[in-house]
């Protein structure tokens, strides 16, 4: 017997975590299929061609959705065409987070990237409009902060939205390291809209966490840590010493002789001891030890250096981590099915776009977790 298919669009695809956390979704009787995904950033839509298949729409969606407004309309016709070629029962999108997000300024709406949210509610009237027919289901991913910005008014402002689109709305907020193997500290807010009643009624995951939850221990996951790292790298490029950082290696002796110049010593071997546990160097004065024993919060800036880039003590020694282990770090299948580019039109492709598309990323199990619940409910 075949599968039902569930056809799913993605807006702010970026590298397509929530896409596959949606293909992965296991389900004896139903499966989602990906109708097609739209990206803007150039490096993110290289990443997401190298990785799948399906149509990619690359290009900005307030221009996909209104190409009379584009500079170039013959272009962004043929993605309007294509973003309405069907209807979708799933409309799913990780909205730029920047706009809300603590590490940002948090303008929120007045920021442009805070109003492309927007485009989730033009996208939802376009397909009505030509079709009769909405997204059964919306998934959205967030930065946790989204509900605490502006005292909450921007969230009850998104939630008014989609709710007179005519949907019921179910919200969480979900730590990666609690409800997946990954050992990485992650807040996000997963917000979740129904179209029909009886969906929303028996979807209730959030309503009871607990038996999602994974509670580990120290050895646990230290267990889980070297399933991504990879402790016999030696590429020089990423490693911490005295030579490249002799700001970060000061002796007690070098340190008495700069007195009166400099009121704070790092040395990081004396800081950074243990293997199998992840450390930051926070603002450049002084390191810390994740006391989760899981990395810290991935950062879309974690590539430019400087501060609070999660460091890790090796047998070579101390380092950052390398692109394809901030990749594994949010679920992503490297060397597994799951392939970074080393090149783009001819040129060596940045480690400074992988680390920007791997901090923007979602963790991808726990997309699966929840589409998976989703699907035992819609496949009913």
């Amino acid at each position: 017997m075949m599968k039902k298919q569930y056809k799913v669009g993605s807006l702010f695809a970026g590298v397509g975590g929530i896409c596959l956390g949606f293909m992965n979704a296991q389900n004896p009787d139903a499966e989602y299929i990906m109708s097609w995904a739209n990206e803007i950033d150039e490096f993110a839509c290289e990443t997401y061609r190298t990785n799948f298949k399906h149509t990619l729409l690359e290009g900005d969606i307030n221009m996909v959705l209104h190409p009379e407004n584009s500079d170039n309309i013959e272009y962004y016709s043929q993605l309007h065409e294509k973003i309405l070629a069907e209807p979708i029962d799933i409309l799913n999108g990780g909205f730029p987070c920047q706009a809300f997000s603590i590490a940002g300024e948090q303008k929120g709406f007045n920021d442009e990237r805070g109003n492309l949210f927007m485009s989730f509610i033009d996208l939802i009237s376009q397909l009505d409009a030509k079709f009769g027919k909405k997204p059964r289901i919306l998934f959205l991913e967030n930065v946790k902060n989204l509900k605490a910005h502006d005292k909450g008014r921007t969230y009850q402002v998104i939630k008014s939205k989609l709710e007179a689109s005519g949907y019921i709305i179910k919200e969480m907020v979900l730590n990666t390291m609690l409800y997946s193997d990954l050992p990485q500290n992650r807040e996000r807010i997963y917000i979740i809209g129904f179209l029909n009643k009886e969906d929303a009624d028996q979807f209730t995951m959030f309503d009871n966490l607990t038996p999602f939850q994974k509670k580990k221990g120290t050895e646990e996951r230290a267990e889980d840590v070297k399933k991504i790292i990879d402790y016999s790298v030696e590429d020089k490029s990423y490693f911490y010493t005295r030579e490249r950082y002799p700001h970060y290696f000061v002796t007690e002796a070098e340190f008495k002789e700069l007195e009166g110049e400099k009121n704070i010593r790092i040395h990081l071997t004396e800081a950074i001891t243990e293997m199998y546990q992840f450390y930051q160097l926070r603002r450049g004065q002084y390191v810390r030890k994740n006391q989760s024993d899981v990395c810290p919060t991935l950062t879309a800036n974690m590539g430019t250096g400087g501060h609070n880039v999660p460091l890790i003590l090796t047998p070579s020694g101390i380092r950052k981590l390398t692109p394809a282990e901030t990749f594994k770090l949010q679920g992503f299948p490297v060397g597994n099915g799951y392939c970074l580019p080393t090149t783009y039109k001819g040129k060596a492709y940045g480690n400074s776009h992988l680390y920007k598309q791997a901090g923007n990323a979602v963790s991808v199990p726990v997309i699966t977790l929840i589409a998976e619940e989703i699907l035992k409910i819609i496949s009913k």
